[in-house]
């Protein structure tokens, strides 16, 4: 992942769906982004499975695809 803080800009790491920044101990909601459009992806959860569609036309994206990134409201 090559997403960095908004605050410090410091590399994040993703922790159980959520973005986490080791230098100033945020934590910030991830936002699941498509990474052919990059536009925001729909969360789908089934059977304990979570899978990601897209609603522009690029259909489902693997979870291995997805890109992450925090929510700036999360500020």
């Amino acid at each position: 992942m090559s997403e960095h803080c908004p605050i410090c800009q410091h590399p994040l790491v993703i922790q159980d769906e959520r973005l986490y920044c080791a230098s100033c101990q945020r934590d910030f909601a991830a936002k699941a982004i498509c990474p052919d459009c990059d536009r925001p992806l729909q969360l789908l959860k089934a059977c304990g499975a979570t899978d990601y569609f897209c609603p522009n036309g690029d259909g489902l994206i693997s979870r291995k695809r997805v890109v992450f990134r925090p929510l700036i409201e999360s500020l």
